[in-house]
């Protein structure tokens, strides 16, 4: 199951994709996971245009206006990331095995 994940240092943001957010977050240094959405590269590719005015290199973005506020109705809408993402397994699993 592929998500973006928003991970924060300092005061700045990485907007990446992994289907094994796990194992890639592990190797990313952060201070902090603020988020995670369902979704695919093409979603990632979406904020990534969507913040462009924020990017200060690669796929980290500055933490302030209209990427903070994404974030914030992101994780008000889902929750907390881990639990929203062992719930999104969950789902899979069980339409996999219906």
């Amino acid at each position: 199951m592929d998500v973006v994940y928003y991970l924060r240092f300092r005061d700045r943001v990485k907007i990446g994709t992994s289907a094994t957010p796990r194992r890639r977050l592990a190797a990313i240094m952060h201070d902090e996971l603020l988020a995670f959405e369902p979704g695919d590269r093409h979603v990632e590719h979406q904020r990534h245009v969507e913040f462009a005015d924020l990017r200060e290199g690669g796929e980290w973005f500055t933490l302030t206006g209209d990427l903070a506020t994404h974030i914030a109705d992101v994780r008000s809408r889902i929750g907390e990331p881990w639990a929203a993402y062992d719930r999104w397994l969950g789902d899979a699993y069980r339409r996999l095995s219906s």
